[in-house]
């Protein structure tokens, strides 16, 4: 819509975001109708009409079977949308018009702003399937005449609520029809249902919606006013009440077809399930949350014990040995940490990778510097364990074997990440400045422990490769190539 509206019209930003905000609501007026509305707004030379959106009703068969959106039509070919336009008025006029053997009812709604008309809705009924109306589908009716002339005047939609219709109840869900004093006229079979899972025995027809409401939710305090208020429909607003085990999502959109509120629409759903199942996995989801964190308490505490056996240890080997066991243990730590603040089993694994090589650091000789560049991105947690893993016994090898004690140097950590969506892949390398690799070292058939475990986990858990060799000109170079998951 942003696009044809800029293209063809001379119409404003201002303009331009009262019809989005209009768009956002008409979900409401095409299924109140039974009907197909099409948005027409006059081109900037005054010569055609673009249509800019088209909304299909939920609660009836459509009248266009194709898309709307784009069309261009002269000005005179449609006298409906020209007198609309023109005369600031809502046009019924005219036979129904015949397409592809149905007859299709038209009309036209100006749509105004600040007392200008910025373009005419097209509203088409389909009539193949009239007959006599029932009750719910007259209330229907009159309350769409109603918003179509609150349209028309520009009193709708309401400029300071922004409605999300994924979430905002709809007409299907249950409908409410109240009288100026808050009087339930009309309740549609869904809305009565809604309200005996509060806890109402009675019907709603003849009660005052609000103070109805106020007595099924129970407070602490006095009747909440807010309650009551909003229940009878006085002002445009939105809230959930809660009773007898029940929720029910309101909605009020008081109705001012001349002016004067002659009485408001209640839209409601029954949302107890779904918020039953919100709450159990937030249930859920703290006790994942609750497990991450003891893991890494057992773990830190592990670490702690290695740490003070390492202590105690005479053999400068077994001592190392134990070391090598607290970082490993250590790295596995850093990650149930971070999942522990987490609402999914993913992490940013940057944050993961910086501790990782801060930890290590801490037996960097001499001084040599740690550095990162490049973004691993979010990882899934089975990628990101055994992964921190494999980085601490990389990066701990090359600040053991590539420089002397007291001789400086870096080690770059760099990520790419990259490929097609659902092929993603990770490419880390590991460079130093250091010795190098010794005269006919094999990667793939050294046997100390560290590269086993490096070759375990890449190849074996996370299905990807690794290499190493000799860098260009000075140290050792460290490819570490694995498939992952996309971010989004």
């Amino acid at each position: 819509m942003n696009d044809l509206v800029r293209q063809h019209t001379a119409l404003s930003e201002s303009d331009l975001e009262w019809l989005h905000l209009l768009v956002s609501e008409w979900q409401l007026l095409s299924d109140l109708s039974f009907a197909d509305l099409v948005l027409w707004v006059p081109t900037l030379d005054g010569t055609r009409y673009v249509s800019v959106a088209q909304m299909r009703p939920n609660t009836g068969p459509t009248s266009y079977q194709d898309d709307m959106v784009g069309h261009l039509v002269p000005r005179g070919r449609r006298p409906m949308l020209d007198a609309a336009l023109d005369e600031g008025r809502i046009v019924r006029e005219g036979d129904p018009e015949w397409r592809e053997e149905v007859p299709v009812r038209v009309e036209s709604i100006p749509v105004r702003r600040e007392g200008r008309v910025l373009g005419v809705i097209a509203r088409n009924t389909n009539l193949l399937t009239v007959r006599t109306p029932s009750r719910l589908e007259l209330t229907y009716l009159q309350s769409a005449s109603d918003l179509a002339q609150m349209i028309a005047a520009g009193a709708f939609p309401f400029p300071d609520q922004q409605v999300d219709m994924d979430a905002s109840p709809r007409a299907g869900d249950g409908l409410i029809r109240l009288d100026a004093d808050g009087v339930v006229q009309y309740a549609s079979p869904n809305a009565l249902s809604a309200y005996h899972r509060l806890g109402l025995a009675a019907d709603l027809v003849g009660q005052h919606l609000g103070r109805i409401t106020a007595e099924l939710a129970p407070s602490r305090g006095p009747v909440d006013e807010a309650l009551v208020k909003l229940a009878s429909g006085y002002a445009p607003r939105e809230a959930e009440v809660e009773g007898n085990g029940g929720v029910i999502q309101l909605r009020a959109i008081p109705l001012k077809p001349k002016g004067p509120r002659i009485g408001s629409l209640v839209l409601l759903r029954d949302v107890t399930e779904l918020r039953r199942r919100e709450r159990e996995l937030i249930t859920k989801d703290a006790t994942i949350r609750e497990i991450h964190h003891r893991v890494k308490n057992n773990l830190q505490t592990v670490a702690a014990l290695l740490r003070l056996q390492a202590r105690r240890m005479d053999s400068v080997q077994g001592k190392e040995a134990l070391n090598e066991a607290v970082r490993r243990v250590g790295s596995i730590a850093i990650v149930h940490e971070t999942l522990s603040h987490n609402l999914d089993e993913r992490v940013e694994f940057d944050e993961i990778a910086d501790r990782v090589l801060a930890m290590v650091a801490e037996i960097a000789p001499g001084k040599v510097v740690c550095r990162r560049s490049g973004r691993c991105g979010i990882l899934d947690a089975e990628v990101a364990t055994p992964l921190s893993m494999v980085l601490t016994e990389v990066v701990q090898n090359a600040l053991e074997h590539a420089f002397a004690p007291g001789e400086q140097g870096t080690v770059d950590v760099t990520a790419v990440r990259g490929g097609p969506r659902g092929a993603e892949r990770l490419l880390i390398t590991v460079q130093d400045d250091g010795r190098g690799l010794p005269k006919g070292f094999d990667p793939q058939r050294a046997g100390n422990l560290g590269l086993q475990i490096v070759r375990t986990l890449v190849e074996g858990e996370l299905g990807g490769s690794f290499d190493m060799k000799p860098a260009p000109g000075r140290g050792t170079h460290v490819v570490l190539d694995i498939p992952v998951q996309s971010e989004k």
